[in-house]
């Protein structure tokens, strides 16, 4: 038996594993999220909504642009499709992870130097009104290091996950997460907002480490003969155009609310961080099946290859149009529930939900890109489309961001932020006919007109019965509200049609289809 077809489930058995992996996925995500709340609910309850956490949160745009790029993005989508047609190849994967470590750790490690020595003029191009330049500059310069740290964690996820190893990849977060928290609780007193960039730079390394084990286990210990093909810069480029495109809407978005009132940089980092669990959590299917997605199409099986791809973005626009339904309607809740604790004021909470509002009308296309973006970058040479489709949508934010503060305040950055991402959204989904795979674009598009519908009635619902619940304590009102908005909009679902679009999908996902 070849090493390929090792790494293949077998006809009618990909049920279970595929099953169990999307399991464990998904629980240590939701972990990872919920310390991600822990920890900006402490930053929150410590700091506030400060010129400091603005500084803090202009450092935090590397870390931010960093895990993009070297975990979940622009790497994973050049190393598992590259490891996989090397097994396709006959190359045994042990091999052809330990010929690409080398070589990436000399690459992050004069990143990182790179990114510290850049910290102020970094800073200063990312937020030109910050009132705190100085300890902007401090922070980032701690923070550099999780360049080295995620890129190795990159590496390993990426192995392992073409291993079908999914369960330390997905716990990276959880021990990044807790390092920070614990790094507050330590050094608040001493160090105040450094502490955060502390604990960020000890939490990236951790999320390589926890890997290592793993990595020795599965993949084996190092092995330096035999030769691989080599990865040509030429083919992470267009990936890494991208995935810096894409995150460059951070940018505009620091550049732009580094103009308005002290918090506002902040308010919009709380807003992104709660809309983005929903699509964060959407996209769980899509990342299990990556690297099946990735074998069928290097194993020319394309028919497979695009059922899969099509299921993933139905799953996926289901859950992030229930979550907007459920945020929209209770923005105000949520964020209270969450983060006004301690310096965190009623003002901060209002200002946040507002950007969290506008910015929820984006996950959709958030999560479509997040989808489709896997498809382009399989191919053996990955195209320059997906940056040129980011690229106008960065072009959209950037023109529309300053003209909607004036009337919006800081939700206009926000929304801003969601005409972009949807812009590029379809400009992916309309441009792949041909490319790497042949979608169903108008059934798809049919498809998540019938969820937006049922995404509207479930927001009609919720806003409607909010009042009638509004003297519960938050803890009641926040789940309550969450359960009315996902009835209404399952009740919806049938109305709409879009009931047989999901049940199709899942009944293929039992069938280990």
């Amino acid at each position: 038996m070849t090493q390929s077809a090792a790494l293949k489930p077998a006809p009618g058995r990909d049920r279970g594993p595929l099953a169990r992996a999307t399991t464990v996925t998904f629980l240590l995500t939701i972990a990872g999220s919920a310390s991600g709340f822990v920890r900006d609910l402490l930053v929150a309850g410590v700091f506030g909504a400060t010129s400091s956490t603005d500084a803090f949160m202009v450092a935090w745009t590397i870390p931010e642009t960093a895990a993009p790029l070297l975990i979940e993005g622009a790497l994973s989508f050049l190393l598992i499709p590259y490891f996989s047609r090397a097994i396709e190849d006959g190359t045994p994967l042990r091999r052809a992870v330990w010929a690409v470590l080398p070589k990436a750790l000399v690459a992050l490690v004069l990143m990182t130097l790179a990114t510290a020595a850049g910290a102020p003029l970094l800073a200063w191009a990312l937020a030109p009104g910050i009132s705190d330049h100085a300890l902007a500059v401090q922070c980032m310069q701690v923070t550099a290091l999780t360049v080295l740290g995620f890129g190795l964690a990159g590496v390993c996820s990426a192995a392992l996950r073409t291993r079908r190893i999914f369960g330390p990849p997905a716990a990276i977060y959880l021990a990044y997460n807790a390092a920070i928290i614990v790094a507050i609780l330590v050094g608040r007193g001493s160090l105040g907002i450094m502490s955060v960039a502390a604990g960020v730079a000890v939490g990236g390394m951790l999320m390589a480490l926890i890997q290592v084990p793993s990595v020795i286990r599965h993949i084996g210990p190092p092995v330096w003969r035999g030769s691989v093909t080599p990865i040509s810069w030429m083919v992470f480029a267009p990936i890494a155009a991208f995935t810096l495109i894409r995150q460059a809407q951070v940018f505009v978005e620091r550049f732009v609310a580094s103009s308005l009132p002290e918090g506002s940089i902040s308010h919009l980092n709380y807003a992104q961080k709660i809309a983005q669990v929903p699509m964060v959590a959407s996209l769980i299917v899509a990342t299990v099946s990556f690297p099946a997605l990735a074998s069928s199409i290097a194993a020319g099986d394309k028919a497979r290859a695009a059922k899969r791809v099509t299921d993933d973005i139905t799953v996926a626009a289901a859950l992030v149009l229930v979550a907007s339904a459920f945020l929209n309607a209770h923005a105000e809740d949520v964020v209270g529930l969450l983060l006004q604790h301690g310096a965190f004021s009623a003002q901060d909470t209002a200002a946040t939900a507002w950007a969290m509002r506008l910015y929820s009308l984006g996950l959709l296309g958030q999560a479509a890109v997040g989808t489709l973006c896997r498809v382009y970058f399989c191919a053996p040479r990955p195209a320059w489309y997906p940056a040129a489709a980011m690229g106008a949508g960065l072009l959209l934010n950037g023109v529309a961001a300053p003209l909607l503060v004036g009337p919006l305040g800081v939700g206009g950055v926000a929304l801003a932020n969601a005409m972009g991402i949807t812009l590029s959204a379809v400009l992916l989904l309309t441009g792949l006919g041909g490319r790497v795979l042949e979608l169903p674009a108008p059934a798809l598009l049919l498809s998540m007109q019938r969820l937006v519908a049922a995404a509207a009635v479930a927001t009609a619902v919720a806003v409607s019965v909010r009042p009638l619940i509004s003297d519960l304590p938050l803890p009641a009102l926040v789940p309550s509200g969450a359960a009315i908005t996902v009835a209404a909009f399952a009740i919806a679902t049938f109305a709409t049609g879009s009931h047989r679009d999901l049940s199709s999908v899942l009944k293929r996902r039992e069938g280990g289809a």
